[in-house]
């Protein structure tokens, strides 16, 4: 039986990078194109707090900016953690919103920060302790290849690792440009002769898409792990008291050996 992974899929966002500060002052610049001439000006930090406490129901980045305006509309914190998916939806068809488009918006709000002020953009970005000298280790060691699956553009995701020295290959970062659900892309993998999928570890902040990954007969060979330092409720970690199927994971436990995750994961 083997104690550690060959194939390691990591998730970017709530996993290896905090990146709420960037998230916020990203929403509340498509924000302001969005509601022109309605903008927040001096507001901004007064949703900050909020927004920071809430990011754990965004799944796509469309929804950032759709969160802040639920919050200026006065909808409560407690609401949206309950039933983000309804407030969100009521809003969207209130406001004749479209998920692409605002898609479209966000990344060119990032792409034109970036170009101008790069500096500025990646200061906003700060990796969770350990995570990164954890990988070099993992790949220095050349017996578990790595893999970073996010919704985020790969290519923000290449740029941030790359600033940290880790110079992932392209084909190693697959992003919301693959345009494939994460289930989706853990099946290409396993049919790509480029990996040893013999054993794959996935880790992930979203417990939706972990629950997802779990319910798909032909993939229920993965070790699935949350990670409780990213993007999730108390109530979301608590679920996992009985759940033999998905593991909670912490900073320490993901520091140590492999064959210490299960043992460690709740420490």
């Amino acid at each position: 039986m083997l104690t550690s992974p060959t194939l390691l899929a990591l998730d970017f966002d709530g996993v290896i990078c905090d990146g709420l500060q960037e998230y916020f002052q990203t929403t509340c610049r498509a924000y302001d194109r969005l509601w022109k001439p309605e903008t927040l000006n001096s507001q901004h930090d007064t949703f900050a707090n909020s927004f920071y406490q809430l990011r754990p129901v965004i799944e796509t980045g469309w929804e950032m900016p759709v969160l802040l305006r639920s919050l200026v509309l006065g909808e409560t914190e407690s609401n949206i953690l309950e039933d983000w998916p309804q407030v969100r939806d009521r809003l969207v068809e209130t406001e004749k919103l479209n998920g692409k488009e605002i898609t479209q918006i966000v990344d060119s709000v990032r792409d034109e920060w970036i170009e101008s002020d790069l500096e500025s953009w990646l200061k906003l970005h700060r990796f969770y302790p350990g995570i990164i000298a954890k990988i070099k280790q993992i790949l220095q060691a050349q017996q578990t290849q790595v893999v970073i699956i996010t919704t985020k553009e790969g290519r923000f995701a290449k740029k941030l690792l790359q600033q940290q020295g880790l110079n992932f290959s392209q084909t190693a970062i697959f992003g919301k440009e693959v345009k494939r659900p994460k289930p989706e892309t853990l099946r290409q993998l396993i049919a790509n002769p480029s990996y040893n999928t013999e054993k794959i570890w996935f880790v992930e902040d979203r417990l939706k898409t972990l629950e997802l990954v779990a319910q798909q007969p032909d993939l229920n060979d993965i070790e699935l792990y949350l990670a409780d330092w990213g993007y999730n409720t108390e109530t979301m970690r608590a679920s996992l008291a009985n759940n033999s199927t998905i593991h909670l994971l912490s900073l320490a436990g993901f520091a140590s050996n492999f064959s210490n995750w299960r043992s460690r994961s709740k420490s």
